[in-house]
């Protein structure tokens, strides 16, 4: 385990809750600050004394533990429960608001394959609820303790999850622990076969969760890699019946306007993901300087430079449920140029002629000035669609969701015959992953195929 004589010490920080008063020992280990509460001032001054007198006598302090290689082995070795914190806290800078959210998802639930004793203690609700609160880091450092109702979840958890260690422990039970993870997280809460997309990303998560406690010497070695675990296969290509045509779109946009006035000033919204394709988030994001030309007839365009997908307010530095980020798959400050479709030019128009925009010229806003949510336009679309479509095609998977507009704006490029890299730019995709995801949407061409074929073949 890397050690370090780079140790410096802060005052005792004390904090008067509504009931009790806690005192926090703090001090930095190679960069690093470490925190440990007591509910006296005097046993805080002893903590604190200890660790002075240890760098005082000139003794190397554990990068992984912040604490003097001298003291007992057991107090140095980590427990599942902090050493998860520090992951989060070593990801957390570098990691989006969604990857932050993935990150916590996946540590709770191994949390509940490495726990010392299952009988007692919190109920599982409290448990993951303490979890979810520890693995925000914002809301961790912000509160500096846990709210009342997560103090017991949270002391629990601190003393009842295995040491990091015991996942390599030899004679298998290393292996048999990491295997119980694997199993976890191949689980939903409620027991069922997890999703194979879920269960491979939040196996990414925890394999790089076990190469930073190789990399800080916590462990000597990853141990999801002793254990075969089969990959899920996954679905990675659009189901053609979920893809709409310009007919059923026009419907549907019907639809939405004749709703009500909240239907109204969301028909442009679903119409830049069907006529330009853009995400949800990169809609709610959209600016009127972002549309670059917006003429009476013909061909428009917009230059796409942010979005703001929604991860909830637990997740991001601002505390809002909304982020502002670059574009996906895109450098930092890169933009993505979209054409505008004639019928989303005049959509455009109408919009922001009625409504206006709101502040920085956002172009979707809710009645009262506040950003699009996802709970007003999921409660249109479901309402539109359900009076659009015909019994047989609100019953099928046609449309189940508003990102399949943007899937029906790919395709239907593809279908006509725009080449596959301009229709990657527009779309922000690689032509790899286009042609890959979007390979069962592309109908009409295998007759011309076919013909080309046999021409090719064809005897002389």
């Amino acid at each position: 385990m890397e050690t370090t004589y780079s140790v410096r010490f802060w005052k005792i920080k004390v904090y008067k809750g509504s009931k009790v008063t806690t005192y926090y020992v703090r001090w930095l280990v190679n960069g690093r600050e470490w925190k440990e509460p007591f509910r006296t001032q005097a046993h805080a001054e002893s903590f604190r004394a200890q660790l002075m007198t240890a760098a005082r006598q000139g003794e190397a302090f554990y990068v992984a533990t912040g604490r003097p290689i001298s003291w007992k082995r057991e107090e140095t070795a980590l427990s599942w429960y902090t050493f998860t914190l520090s992951y989060v806290d070593a990801k957390w800078p570098y990691a989006s608001p969604n990857h932050r959210r993935g990150i916590a998802e996946a540590l709770t639930d191994a949390a509940e394959a490495l726990i010392t004793k299952q009988d007692g203690g919190p109920d599982r609700d409290s448990r993951r609820a303490a979890l979810r609160w520890a693995y925000s880091n914002r809301v961790r450092d912000k509160q500096d303790e846990p709210p009342a109702e997560l103090v017991t979840a949270i002391k629990w958890l601190e003393a009842n999850t295995v040491p990091i260690t015991a996942l390599e422990e030899p004679e298998g039970k290393g292996a048999g622990l990491a295997r119980g993870v694997l199993d976890r997280i191949s689980r939903t809460k409620g027991g069922e076969t997890a999703a194979a997309a879920t269960a491979t990303r939040k196996r990414a998560t925890l394999n790089n969760a076990m190469e930073y406690a190789v990399e800080i010497g916590a462990l000597s070695s990853n141990p999801l890699k002793t254990v075969k675990w089969t990959k899920p296969r996954i679905l990675t290509s659009i189901d053609p019946r979920t893809v709409i045509n310009i007919e059923q779109a026009r419907r549907f946009l019907a639809a939405v306007e004749n709703l009500s006035l909240r239907g109204e000033r969301m028909k442009a919204f679903f119409g830049c993901m069907y006529f330009a394709a853009l995400r949800p988030e990169e809609a709610v994001d959209l600016r009127e300087t972002h549309l670059t030309n917006l003429p009476e007839e013909g061909w428009g365009e917009m230059q796409l430079t942010n979005a703001e997908p929604r991860a909830g307010s637990r997740w991001t530095n601002s505390g809002q449920v909304r982020e502002r980020r670059g574009l996906k798959h895109r450098a930092a400050g890169e933009t993505r140029p979209v054409p505008i479709h004639p019928e989303l030019c005049a959509l455009l128009r109408e919009h922001i002629k009625k409504f206006g925009t709101g502040p920085d010229g956002r172009i979707f806003i809710g009645p009262r000035g506040g950003l699009m949510t996802d709970r007003a336009y999921l409660k249109v679309f479901h309402e539109a669609r359900a009076k659009a479509f015909t019994k047989a095609e609100a019953a099928s998977p046609l449309m189940e969701v508003p990102y399949a507009l943007r899937h029906a704006a790919v395709s239907t490029w593809l279908n006509a015959g725009v080449p596959a890299p301009q229709v990657a730019e527009w779309a922000g995709h690689s032509v790899d992953v286009l042609l890959r995801v979007y390979a069962k949407c592309i109908h009409g061409q295998q007759g011309e195929a076919m013909r080309r074929i046999s021409e090719a073949t064809r005897g002389s």
